[in-house]
């Protein structure tokens, strides 16, 4: 599968935004790119489970307000609202922490657009990895989901190799470094910064010497 790094990476727009959940410092971070799909068909992608299972993990449970979720190996949590065909937010519940996440949906030109917010606490994993933590992993979700729109008939990037991959490892390290650059934006001290995107690109690329 050939991909353009750096077109994929561009596509891409990052911010951290400081505020509080629930009377706690908290970090919002945002990713947002447009399809050239109709708000309707990224809507059903985003919330039919045989198509989120097709760019993103399958998912069990109620798919409802109020329903519980289950995605594969990974989250659960709680779908607290959704308003048709432009909102949809829910808990994430990984580890033995909540977060939460809410994506936005509208019209891009003659395409669509999808923000995704996941706000989280500062635990000890954000101090250890910074916005990269969900922001690397979320990027990667919504390249699946570019795939699956353009090249339908392609298997899905196997996310178990994905990573070894010279196009998987250089779109790990642009991303864990386009989310240090947004913490810098948002008032993280650079050192700080830097050295948690480079732990997010050692986590992802299974490269510990990335973290030095």
């Amino acid at each position: 599968m050939h991909l353009d790094v750096a077109g994929q990476l561009g596509t891409v727009e990052r911010t951290v935004s400081p505020l509080e959940r629930d009377g706690q410092p908290a970090r919002a971070v945002t990713l947002a790119r447009s399809y050239a799909t109709t708000v309707e068909d990224l809507w059903d992608a985003v919330t039919n489970a045989e198509r989120i299972a097709r760019w993103f993990l399958p998912i069990s449970g109620d798919l409802e307000v109020g329903g519980r979720y289950q995605l594969e190996g990974n989250a659960g949590g709680t779908i607290t609202h959704c308003e048709r065909p432009s909102f949809l937010a829910l808990t994430w519940e990984f580890g033995g922490d909540v977060s939460w996440v809410e994506v936005r949906l509208a019209e891009d030109g003659p395409g669509a657009r999808l923000a995704l917010t996941h706000t989280a606490l500062l635990t000890d994993h954000w101090h250890e990895f910074g916005p990269g933590a969900v922001g690397v992993g979320w990027e990667m979700g919504l390249l699946g989901m570019e795939l699956y729109l353009t090249r339908p008939n392609e298997p899905k990037i196997d996310e178990e190799t994905f990573h070894t991959t010279a196009e998987g490892k250089a779109l790990h390290i642009g991303s864990s470094e386009a989310w240090g650059r947004a913490a810098i934006a948002a008032g993280t001290d650079p050192e700080v910064a830097l050295a948690a995107a480079r732990r997010t690109t050692a986590f992802y690329t299974g490269d510990p010497a990335a973290s030095d």
